[in-house]
């Protein structure tokens, strides 16, 4: 198993008119692969927010491996 640190990503307009992005969860997920990574950090993000679907509070998911030195 392998580590994956998954970011929900949120575009948002700030007070001045401006849209900028926002990191609405972080998950720290222990899978096979990155496929399953995703759809498990799916699932426990929206547990998480009491939701059925991840995109009515996020835009987009970033997935990456977690390094950990040796």
């Amino acid at each position: 198993m392998s580590r994956y640190v998954v970011h929900f990503m949120k575009d948002v307009l700030g007070e001045n008119g401006r849209q900028c992005e926002v990191c609405q969860s972080t998950v720290e997920i222990d899978a096979s692969d990155e496929a399953q990574a995703v759809e498990l950090a799916k699932r426990r993000f929206c547990e998480s927010q009491s939701l059925c679907d991840w995109s009515l509070h996020a835009d987009r998911l970033q997935i990456r491996a977690a390094d950990y030195p040796s």
